[in-house]
């Protein structure tokens, strides 16, 4: 097993890392419509180092209610308060781009807003609604907040109609008091576990980001929560330090180690696993789709 140890930002990136930033026509026009749109995706927000990439092939997700959140995770670099009330035309202004693109798969993401009863979740469902409307055959995934536990606002999401349900439970449970304060681990695990209570037949996803101090017995121990309450789609990567303000970086983790991770995943039971420095929990997310949904119908 191979492992960088660094906790400074300055530190070189191992090559496994380093990629070259794809440009072009795709790329430009993307870049162009969520200007346009005034739309905000967390591609940019979060300084996802596959938003080039993306952007290039026509794809991104979308992040709505706005670009300000109510946490401060130690992680992230999207930026906290002050907030304003969601913007109502803002679904109408998503379902519009995903038409533009001619999207097969489209992924809806937000900030988390606790300032509001429903944590956001009534814009979730405009949003989806929107989208059903005017690109009736476009896939949903959405990768949603905790809400607070408001298990009814959940309901809601899911009777909406999305395709993946997804939520990430992002670290360790003995790092949450410095990767996610204001989140519960347990929380996190119910939310999982409710969704499929409510709509057992929406595939539910989540991620898992390495290199923050956790230890394998304590990645493999998460592993075994998330299967156990009912996710059935796993992402593993590697976190990176947006900026010096933000946690260091306590180890690079190596491909092969990845690699292993993911047939320990696929153990476990998962249906789907996608494990790589540079996965994040929505890159690909139509093809991981795609492979989980013949599975189902082949069981």
């Amino acid at each position: 097993m191979k492992i960088v140890d660094t906790g400074d930002i300055r530190v070189r990136k191992p090559k496994w890392l380093r990629r070259k930033l794809p440009q072009g026509p795709e790329y430009e026009r993307m870049r162009n419509l969520i200007r346009n749109n005034r739309l905000a995706t967390v591609c940019q927000e979060a300084q996802c180092p596959n938003q080039f990439e993306c952007f290039s092939k026509g794809t991104a997700t979308f992040m709505i209610l706005g670009d300000r959140c109510t946490r401060n995770c130690g992680f992230c670099a999207v930026s906290h308060k002050p907030l304003t009330l969601p913007d109502p035309e803002e679904p109408a202004r998503v379902a519009d781009a995903v038409a533009s693109l001619k999207l097969k798969y489209a992924v809806i993401t937000s900030v988390t807003r606790d300032d509001l009863v429903d944590g956001g979740g009534s814009h979730f469902v405009k949003t989806i609604q929107e989208i059903h409307n005017q690109s009736p055959d476009t896939l949903i995934e959405i990768l949603i907040p905790d809400l607070q536990g408001n298990w009814e606002a959940l309901g809601d999401i899911l009777r909406a109609r999305p395709n993946v349900l997804n939520h990430n439970l992002e670290t360790v449970q003995r790092l949450y008091s410095q990767v996610r304060p204001e989140a519960d681990y347990k929380r996190s695990l119910e939310l999982l576990r409710k969704s499929k209570d409510i709509s057992p037949q929406t595939p539910t996803k989540s991620g898992v980001m390495l290199g923050l101090g956790e230890t394998i017995e304590e990645l493999q121990g998460t592993m075994a929560d998330l299967h156990d309450n009912g996710c059935d789609i796993l992402t593993l990567g590697q976190y990176l330090q947006p900026s010096r303000s933000h946690l260091p970086v306590q180890r690079f983790v190596s491909p092969e180690e990845f690699e292993s991770l993911k047939e320990y995943a696929k153990n476990l039971g998962f249906r789907g696993v996608a494990s790589s420095p540079n996965v994040r929990s929505s890159f690909e997310a139509g093809i991981l789709y795609n492979k989980v949904v013949g599975l189902i119908k082949n069981d």
